[in-house]
C-alpha cells in the first residue's frame, strides 16, 4: 500500500504542472519545476552534512521564498523541520532550541545559527545521494505552540497527519494567500493545500497592511485567510489603488467573528464568499462554517470537519481523527494531560445546537468564577466589542476577596470617544445575564494577544489590572 508522504504529494503536482507558479514572495517566484530542482539540490547538500532520518533542523528566519524548499528537502530525508519565531530574542531562541535539541540550525541573513539557507543553496551538491526509507508515521515537523499559557510545547506532526489535514481542507479556487507566518501551522497548512492542488502560494508579511494589498493585487490572489483583526485593518485601509477583482474567498476564523464584520467584508470585496475555520495545531481543522451558513448561524465555527469525531465533556470539546499530532516532543506529562484514550482535549468550551453546529464560548482555563457563577470570557468579549465606542475589548477574572473573581473589562476606545462602566453594563444588559456584566473597567492602549492567531492573553490582563486604577 502506498504511504502518505508529504514530498510525494508535491512531486505528483510538479509532474502534472511543472511550469505553473508554485510560490511567490515580493519580486521572486518559483515554478513547480524550479521548486523540485531546488529541493533535490538541497536534499543532497543536507545529506552531505549528515542530516538523515530523524534529524531535527531548526529554521530561524523571516518570511523566505525558500523556507518551503528546506521543509520539503528535510521531508525527503525523513528529517524533521522545526520552524521558530523570527521575532524571538536570543534568550527566547535558546530556551526553545534547548527543548528542540537540533542537529542543525539554519537561518536567514538576519539571524545567527550554524549556516544560512543561502549558503546551503549555493553549496555544490553530489550527483547522487542515498535517501532513507521514510514512513507516513514518521515525524516531519515540530511546531512550538505559544498558546495562552506561556510555556512552549513542541507539537509533533507526521507525514500522515499533514496529508490527511491537506486532503480534508482544500478547495481549488486559484492562488492562495494567508497572513500566518512561516513558524505557524496555519501558514504551512495553506502551503500544503496549494501545492497539493497545483495552485500558487503567495507569501506575504501579514502584519503589513499595504504589503497584503499589494501582494493580493500583484499576484491576483483568489483566496485570502486573515484573522478578524487583519480584516479590520484591510477594511480601514485605502484600497482604491489596488485591483482586487480576482479575490473569490475572504476567509477568517480562529477567534470570534461577528456578523457585522462579515457583512463589511462582503460589501468591501463584492463577489467574495467567506468560510470560517476553526482548528488547532495538535488536531488540525476541527470545524468549518460555509458561506451559506455565516448569517444563519452567527458566531458559529460550523460543523465538525469530515472524519472528525467529537464529544463534549463538561463543556470542553474533545476530538479524535487521523489528523491528530503524535504528541509533545519529549514531554510525556503534557501529552498525557492533553490526550485521553486517543481523544485530544482542545481546552475550548463549546456549545452545540440541535443541527450539530458548534460555538466556542471560552477556554477551560479562562473561566471566571464569580459569586458562585461561571462566566465564559469570550461570550462577554463579543458583546462588548459591539459598543460604538469600543475598538477592542476583552474580560478577565481579577481576584477579589468578596466575589472570588471580578468580571473585569479591558477596553481600547475608538479615537475621540469615552466610556463609563455604567454605560458598558447597560450595553451588556440586553445580551447577557447580570452576573456576566463587567464590574470593573480598565482602559488600555491594546489587548495583549498571541501573535498569529489573536487569542487573548488573559493572564496578562490580570497583571495589567494590578497596575491600573479601575472603575467600580
Amino acid at each position: 500500500m502506498t504511504e502518505l508522504l508529504l514530498h510525494d504529494m508535491l512531486r505528483a503536482t510538479a509532474n502534472r504542472t511543472p511550469h505553473r507558479v508554485a510560490v511567490s514572495y515580493r519580486d521572486g517566484l518559483w515554478t513547480y519545476g524550479d521548486l523540485i530542482d531546488r529541493i533535490e539540490h538541497l536534499t543532497a547538500v543536507l545529506a552531505t552534512r549528515g542530516i538523515g532520518h530523524g534529524a531535527r533542523v531548526i529554521w530561524w528566519g523571516d518570511t523566505h521564498l525558500d523556507a518551503g524548499t528546506l521543509y520539503y528537502s528535510l521531508a525527503h530525508l525523513g528529517a524533521v523541520f522545526v520552524p521558530l519565531n523570527p521575532r524571538f530574542s536570543n534568550d527566547e531562541f535558546r530556551a526553545v532550541a534547548d527543548i528542540a535539541d537540533p542537529d542543525l540550525v539554519v537561518t536567514d541573513q538576519h539571524h545567527e545559527g550554524d549556516v544560512t539557507l543561502e549558503q546551503l543553496l549555493a553549496q555544490q551538491s553530489p550527483s547522487t545521494v542515498d535517501l532513507p526509507l521514510v514512513h507516513e508515521v514518521d515525524p516531519d515537523v515540530i511546531f512550538f505552540t505559544s498558546g495562552t499559557t506561556g510555556q512552549p510545547k513542541g507539537c509533533v506532526l507526521s507525514h500522515r497527519s499533514n496529508c490527511m489535514r491537506t486532503f480534508s481542507a482544500t478547495r481549488s479556487v486559484g492562488s492562495i494567500m494567508t497572513m500566518f507566518p512561516q513558524f505557524h501551522w496555519g501558514g504551512w497548512s495553506f502551503c500544503h493545500g496549494a501545492w497539493y492542488l497545483g495552485q500558487e502560494y503567495a507569501l506575504v508579511d501579514g502584519g503589513n497592511t499595504a504589503e497584503v494589498l499589494e501582494t493580493m493585487a500583484r499576484r491576483q490572489v483568489a483566496s485570502f485567510y486573515g484573522i478578524p483583526a487583519v480584516w479590520r485593518r484591510l477594511l480601514e485601509a485605502d484600497r482604491s489603488g489596488y485591483d482586487l477583482s480576482a479575490l473569490r474567498e475572504a476567509n477568517t476564523g480562529t477567534s470570534s467573528t461577528p456578523p457585522e464584520l462579515l457583512s463589511a467584508i462582503g460589501d468591501a470585496f463584492p463577489g467574495t464568499t467567506s468560510w470560517i475555520g476553526y482548528g488547532a495545531t495538535e488536531a488540525g481543522g476541527l470545524c468549518q462554517l460555509p458561506p451559506q451558513d455565516t448569517f444563519r448561524k452567527p458566531g458559529s465555527v460550523g460543523l465538525p470537519s469530515p472524519g472528525m469525531q467529537v464529544r463534549i465533556e463538561d463543556g470542553e470539546l474533545w476530538v479524535k481523527s487521523a489528523q491528530a499530532f503524535l504528541g509533545y516532543f519529549r514531554n510525556s506529562e503534557a501529552t498525557a494531560a492533553a490526550v485521553v484514550d486517543g481523544w485530544y482535549r482542545t481546552g475550548d468550551l463549546v456549545e452545540r445546537d440541535d443541527e450539530g453546529y458548534m460555538w466556542v464560548v471560552g477556554r477551560v482555563k479562562d473561566i471566571i468564577r464569580t459569586g458562585g457563577e461561571s462566566v465564559a470570557p469570550a461570550e462577554v468579549d463579543v458583546v462588548m466589542q459591539r459598543h460604538a465606542s469600543v475598538a477592542d475589548a476583552a474580560v478577565a477574572g481579577v481576584p477579589d476577596d468578596d466575589w472570588g473573581e471580578l468580571v473585569t473589562a479591558f477596553v481600547v476606545l475608538r479615537p475621540g470617544t469615552t466610556l463609563e462602566l455604567a454605560e458598558l453594563r447597560e450595553h451588556c444588559g440586553a445580551s447577557l445575564a447580570g452576573y456576566k456584566h463587567p464590574r470593573r473597567l480598565v482602559l488600555v492602549d491594546e489587548i495583549p494577544r498571541t501573535g498569529p492567531t489573536g487569542q487573548v492573553q488573559r493572564r496578562r490582563l490580570v497583571d495589567i489590572a494590578s497596575g491600573h486604577a479601575v472603575a467600580d
